[in-house]
């Protein structure tokens, strides 16, 4: 695995077909995220009409992805009862689908036959992964990429099936 990791912009940028991603944790603490987190927490709730109030590099980013053609799907799959934190994630999922992205999501439950990635990953055009590395307590330790075919061909085969169970946003209900 190489050690040099290309900021998630730059890779979106190079991406031409699609780019998906596959998440698998119930807690995340991602510094990034804090400060909305805990407003979530306190019960402020974004107004997507409000787009500037929400909309970041991000967000940005991905419009501009998808604005090329490149097809972006999230999959996540979750314990439930969910944590807080997935809830947290669930109200905010619709600033991922205004700016391209489909999302589904997977009751942990109906995932046990499936062989999952011991990491979350981004994978972009089928060619390249971004495995993201979280400690225990769900904080942000790292990434790591792998280009090597078959681990690639294998991991896109498990966000795919993850895909196939998944249920739509619109239908997923906490």
């Amino acid at each position: 695995m190489s050690q040099t990791v290309p900021p998630f912009a730059e890779l979106l940028a190079a991406c031409q077909r699609s780019a998906v991603h596959l998440e698998t944790r119930d807690v995340y603490g991602v510094v990034e995220e804090d400060e909305d987190f805990a407003a979530w927490r306190d019960g402020r709730m974004y107004d997507l009409d409000d787009r500037p109030s929400w909309w970041n590099n991000f967000h940005d980013s991905v419009a501009d992805a998808v604005a090329r053609g490149v097809v972006m799907r999230r999959a996540r799959v979750v314990s439930e009862p969910v944590s807080e934190y997935i809830r947290y994630e669930h109200s905010c999922t619709p600033q991922n689908l205004a700016a391209g992205e489909d999302v589904r999501w997977l009751p942990r439950r109906l995932a046990s036959d499936l062989l999952l990635p011991g990491n979350d990953v981004w994978i972009f055009d089928d060619r390249l992964i971004r495995f993201s590395l979280f400690a225990g307590d769900g904080r942000f330790t790292g990434d790591v990429m792998e280009d090597a075919p078959d681990v690639v061909k294998r991991h896109a085969e498990a966000f795919e099936a993850v895909w196939q169970r998944a249920v739509p946003h619109a239908d997923f209900r906490i």
